[in-house]
């Protein structure tokens, strides 16, 4: 069964620092997550998926699209984090700022496309301490009204 990435996407902060309004626009098409070591949905996702995309603090998934490709890393050295940041750069739309977030030794970058806005967005049943990612089995599953509890065996590696 194919599984679902749910992702929250941070639109505070100055122009061009709007992850969700990039995707919704077309500038962005790719989502990268790092971290010191293996964090999901690194080696989770996988092409043809969907990915759902929510702003952060709005509780509402306003979008969706197709996973096209995904690339995993571990252990980069620092050279290699900027070269493939900076190699993927065209697609992330990364700012500075963003580029400094994001320059991790363990990273997960997630190329979609097909993105389409949801009308009316869906209203998010936030739970606990969910994470910035989460991997669900259908959108329901973290909707209000068909929720169910949050469970983290999807999370474990």
């Amino acid at each position: 069964m194919s599984l679902h990435v749910f992702v929250y996407c941070d639109n505070s902060g100055k122009k061009g620092e709007h992850v969700l309004d990039n995707i919704l626009s077309g500038t962005k098409t790719m989502v990268v997550r790092g971290a010191a070591g293996r964090k999901i949905p690194h080696s989770r996702v996988f092409e043809g998926e969907t990915v759902y995309f929510m702003e952060k603090g709005t509780s509402l998934i306003s979008a969706f699209a197709t996973v096209k490709s995904v690339q995993n890393y571990v252990k980069l050295t620092e050279d290699e984090i900027v070269k493939t940041l900076n190699i993927n750069q065209d697609k992330l739309n990364l700012t500075k700022k963003q580029k400094e977030r994001w320059h991790k030794k363990c990273l997960c970058i997630v190329e979609f496309d097909s993105v389409q806005k949801i009308e009316p967005p869906l209203a998010f049943d936030h739970q606990g301490n969910m994470d910035d990612w989460l991997i669900i089995d259908k959108i329901e599953d973290v909707v209000v009204g068909t929720s169910i509890p949050y469970n983290y065996e999807k999370s474990k590696f």
